[in-house]
């Protein structure tokens, strides 16, 4: 049994909240937050990594005009009196592999031997594929011959076909993956210039904590959440630096808290941010040397997640429920650590869907219900995650979720079969 030691005013700003709506909860974040520092990373290592810089076609994609197939490279006009009767033959001057130039200019009623992908020679105008062909040596020499006229430009890929010299290859704050990874090699770019990965300190507060690996014990439960959030930064782009779980000790807290602040770019805390006699984190946001953002946000779950600059750094202090860390993390603090990338759209997408189930709980806030998509029929429906209780404190529908769906307040619930707004959460690291 917890010894109460503390004496509080019940009057207090902490048991006293003004509550915000979450857009404006999130532009009160957004006007804190700044782009970080740039580094240059090998392209080996970029994965993953999101771009500080946008990156500019060095030059034309392809920067040679490049054959469509195996076959002739000859002038087109030269099958101009081509037909089925009569055929038009061609003296074989060169042969052209991939990787290598051509060696001779093709002139009237001459073709080279061409590889799909490599160079086509100056003086062709055409490609034709070898299975239209017919072939003879004679006197020591390859002669082709056709039968049909050949289109100018035809199976031949032109210089800037895909990029022009000079234009926009990848925008600034995208998260590289395979696609970006094979455009940077393409161009040359051996060296990425990225965001430095936000240092995110993770710690949670309360007594009733255990480590993972200790055994359990009555009352106690262990310290789940803060592993959830590290894969959550890790997911955002950032680098999770984790601090443990603390006893409901204010001067333990300031004293954490201020080693956090001093070696990370933000801080993320869970529990301890009600309204309680131990809910240490909300009593800490409001010392004098705080500036506090908000500490209520009309939302369920995670109402009490609150949002502080110290030391012009930003402290998220989450609710220490699974479900209510969950949202607070995906609804600020990810889309703060995106920011700091350059993240062009650095929130939730927003997805119009059909409700599967009937919803008919209801609350003076938005709420936001772990869910999962569906799609049938050609149709994106979302359900409710399973669960015989929809609760802030219930932690085994997180990993069943792979949406957030919105509720209203002004709804007095929503049938099966109406349309409603979710939050599509990632599926997978900063994407």
């Amino acid at each position: 049994m917890k010894h109460n030691s503390h004496s509080y005013d019940m009057t207090t700003a902490k048991f006293h909240r003004t509550a915000v709506q979450v857009p404006e909860a999130q532009s009160r974040i957004a006007a804190q937050v700044s782009a970080g520092r740039i580094e240059h990373v090998p392209l080996a290592d970029s994965h993953g990594r999101t771009l500080a810089t946008s990156i500019e076609a060095p030059h034309a994609y392809p920067f040679f005009r490049r054959s469509g197939m195996d076959g002739f490279a000859i002038q087109s006009a030269d099958t101009a009196e081509a037909t089925s009767d009569h055929q038009v033959w061609f003296r074989v001057i060169d042969e052209i592999p991939c990787g290598y130039t051509p060696e001779h200019h093709i002139t009237p009623g001459t073709a080279a031997r061409i590889m799909t992908g490599a160079q086509v020679p100056d003086g062709a105008d055409a490609v034709v594929m070898m299975e239209m062909t017919e072939s003879k040596q004679e006197e020591g020499e390859h002669w082709i011959a056709l039968k049909r006229q050949i289109q100018a430009g035809a199976n031949i890929t032109p210089i800037g076909l895909e990029v022009q010299e000079g234009q926009q290859l990848i925008e600034a704050g995208t998260v590289i993956g395979a696609g970006e990874q094979s455009v940077l090699a393409t161009f040359g770019v051996a060296e990425v210039p990225v965001f430095e990965r936000p240092r995110v300190a993770i710690f949670a507060t309360g007594t009733e904590l255990l480590e993972v690996h200790e055994p359990l014990q009555p009352g106690r439960i262990r310290n789940s959440n803060s592993y959830m959030l590290r894969s959550l930064v890790v997911e955002a782009g950032g680098e999770p630096v984790m601090y443990g779980a603390i006893a409901d000790d204010v001067n333990t807290a300031r004293a954490k808290l201020e080693e956090a602040i001093r070696d990370n770019d933000i801080v993320v805390t869970t529990g301890g941010v009600s309204v309680g006699d131990y809910d240490i984190m909300g009593e800490l946001v409001l010392e004098e040397q705080m500036q506090l953002l908000f500490n209520k946000v009309t939302m369920r779950p995670g109402s009490v997640t609150t949002a502080a600059v110290y030391k012009d750094k930003l402290l998220f202090a989450l609710s220490g429920n699974p479900g209510a860390c969950f949202v607070g993390f995906n609804l600020f603090v990810r889309p703060t650590l995106r920011a700091m990338q350059a993240d062009v759209h650095p929130y939730l997408e927003e997805w119009n869907v059909i409700l599967e189930d009937g919803y008919t709980k209801v609350n003076n806030f938005t709420r936001f219900v772990r869910g999962r998509t569906i799609i049938r029929d050609g149709k994106v429906f979302a359900a409710p995650a399973a669960s015989r209780v929809d609760e802030s404190s219930v932690m085994i529908t997180i990993k069943d979720s792979d949406c957030l769906i919105v509720i209203p307040p002004e709804k007095k619930g929503i049938a099966a079969g109406e349309q409603v707004t979710i939050l599509k959460l990632p599926t997978g690291q900063a994407r």
